[in-house]
Formats: structure tokens, C-alpha cells, sequence
């Protein structure tokens, strides 16, 4: 071997090595310790990364908690309160519960209630749909049919339906991921809360045309005749844009406003038929003695006004 390959491999080594020093003493120096309490939290998580706390990921949510050390604006859907139990013990910090949310459809229109005014002959995606047109019915407002909130589920909790065109949710398996909300372009699904026994009431619609223009375009468009709204005592409901909104957090599900919309756009979830019967029995004799009650104020008011003549 001659004397320049000998130097030029020791040369190398050399080098090498004192890299290898060099950079060992700038990984101590500057070496960054995780909190342990990151893994910790992160093992009892579910770890589906689906990003319905807000975070990219569970590492990250993890991280967030650790960070915050206050779980009241933190939550995992997935693992809902008994995970958040378990993360708050690992904290040493009180649990902080929420009502458990699912997602809803806020679309009636099926293909029975919409016709179609065109054909779409594109890439079956809704998201590339709604960039290039509105729909292929005269609703611009209601579900693509595309699916594109099925194959963003990755709890397999929803399927298309092919009688209606809409999605539709499987209630033991949603997780309220929020995936399926991000996914649609027409904002068609929302995040409710589930409700006591399992019960919630929404409007399923969100077009905001005037009423007969929306009732051109699908014959169980919300009309926004806020006959609903009258009929709520606890003022739940609202309209506006022409379409009637329920407040999930003032809603007392006592479900009177059910058959006071026309075209039964008002949804009740798992709310059996006789108590519907009753509700709107209810509804009906409490308004029959308000009637009552404003006839005999207004027949006081005329008596007052009109006093009979002293002979």
C-alpha cells in the first residue's frame, strides 16, 4: 500500500471521528427532553390520527394536552369521556366532560324531491363537482351524491344510500371524527349532539332561496314560514335567510314543532310515534287556550272602552 493511500485513510478516519465527537457533544448540548407524560397520554388515546380534536394527529394531541394542562377546550371525540378520564389521571387535573356529538345529514333532498336539470360527467368526486357547477339539480344547496364523506370515514359509520342519494349515518359506529364534515363541499353535514336518549331534533335543509323558489327547486325545501318558530315555547328556533334553524342548546326535544312543518322537514331522531301523537296534541290544546286567552283579553279591552250608559 503506498504512503498517499495510507495518509488518505487515515485522513478520513480521523475526520470521521471528530465529526462523530463533534456531533455528539452538539446532541447533548442542545438535546431537547420530551415530557414522559406525553407517551403516557398518547398510549391511552385511541391513536386513529383522525384529526377530529383539531390536531393532525394523536402525537400531537397529546403534546397539546401536556402543553395546555387544561382539558376543557381539549377532547377526543373518538374516545370520548372514559379516554378523557384517563388522560386527565395521567395530568393529575379534574375530567371535564362533554355530551357526546354525531354527525347528521342536513339534506331531505332525495331523488324523488329533486329532479334532475342535467348530467354530470365528470370525476365522481364532490369536491371536483362543486368547483365546476352547483349540482345536477336545481338545488344548489343539497348533496352531491358523490360520497366523497363515505370514503373520508375511516369508522366504515356511513354508506350512500342508493334509493335517496344521500349519505347516511350509522349510529353506533360515528365517532363524531368531524372527517365527514371537512369532506363535503356543500356543508350538508354537521356535528349534533347526540341528545338524551339518543334523541335530537335538526331541520334538514339549508337552502336559503325564498320559499317558492326553493319549493320549484325541492319539494321538502324549508320555506321559511316560521310556523315552527311560533310553535316553539323555549325559542329554539330561528329564521333567517329564509330557512328555519334549531338551537341544539335551548331545544328541550319536546318535539311540538314536528308536524307544524308541511313537508316534514323536521327531523326527530329515535322519537317513537305516540310520543309525536302526543306532542302534537299538546302543542295544539296549549294553543287553542292561548286563542281562548286573547279573546277574552280583547273582549275585556272592548267592555273597558265601550262602558255601558248610566240611566
Amino acid at each position: 500500500m503506498s504512503a498517499t493511500v495510507l495518509y488518505t485513510v487515515l485522513s478520513l478516519t480521523g475526520i470521521g471521528l471528530l465529526a462523530a465527537v463533534v456531533l455528539y457533544y452538539v446532541s447533548k448540548k442542545f438535546q431537547v427532553t420530551e415530557d414522559e407524560r406525553i407517551a403516557r397520554v398518547e398510549a391511552v388515546l385511541p391513536n386513529t390520527n383522525c384529526g377530529g380534536c383539531g390536531q393532525p394527529g394523536c402525537h400531537a394531541f397529546a403534546e397539546a394536552v401536556v402543553k395546555s394542562g387544561d382539558l376543557s377546550a381539549l377532547h377526543c371525540p373518538v374516545g370520548g369521556n372514559p379516554v378523557m378520564k384517563q388522560v386527565a389521571e395521567v395530568l393529575g387535573v379534574k375530567a371535564v366532560e362533554k355530551d357526546p356529538y354525531i354527525a347528521v345529514v342536513r339534506c331531505s333532498g332525495s331523488f324523488e324531491y329533486r329532479k334532475k336539470t342535467n348530467v354530470y360527467d365528470g370525476a365522481p368526486s364532490c369536491a371536483i363537482a362543486a368547483q365546476l357547477y352547483s349540482g345536477d339539480t336545481g338545488c344548489a344547496y343539497g348533496c352531491l351524491g358523490m360520497g366523497d364523506c363515505v370514503v373520508a370515514c375511516d369508522f366504515e359509520a356511513m354508506y350512500m344510500d342508493e334509493k335517496t342519494g344521500l349519505p347516511v349515518i350509522i349510529e353506533d359506529k360515528c365517532t363524531a371524527c368531524n372527517a365527514c364534515v371537512k369532506s363535503c363541499p356543500k356543508d350538508i353535514l354537521e356535528l349534533w349532539p347526540k341528545g338524551k336518549k339518543n334523541q335530537r331534533i335538526y331541520v334538514a335543509c339549508l337552502n336559503e332561496e325564498k320559499g317558492s323558489t326553493a319549493r320549484k327547486e325541492c319539494a321538502v325545501a324549508c320555506s321559511g314560514c316560521a310556523k315552527c318558530a311560533e310553535a316553539c315555547r323555549y325559542e329554539a328556533i330561528t329564521i333567517d335567510h329564509n330557512l328555519a334553524t334549531i338551537d341544539p342548546d335551548k331545544c328541550k326535544l319536546c318535539a311540538e314543532c314536528i308536524d307544524t312543518c308541511d313537508v316534514r322537514n323536521i327531523v326527530a331522531t329515535n322519537f317513537s310515534p305516540e310520543k309525536l301523537q302526543q306532542a302534537s296534541e299538546h302543542r295544539q290544546k296549549r294553543e287553542e287556550r292561548e286563542r281562548r286567552k286573547r279573546e277574552e283579553e280583547k273582549a275585556q279591552a272592548t267592555a273597558n272602552n265601550n262602558p255601558e250608559p248610566t240611566v
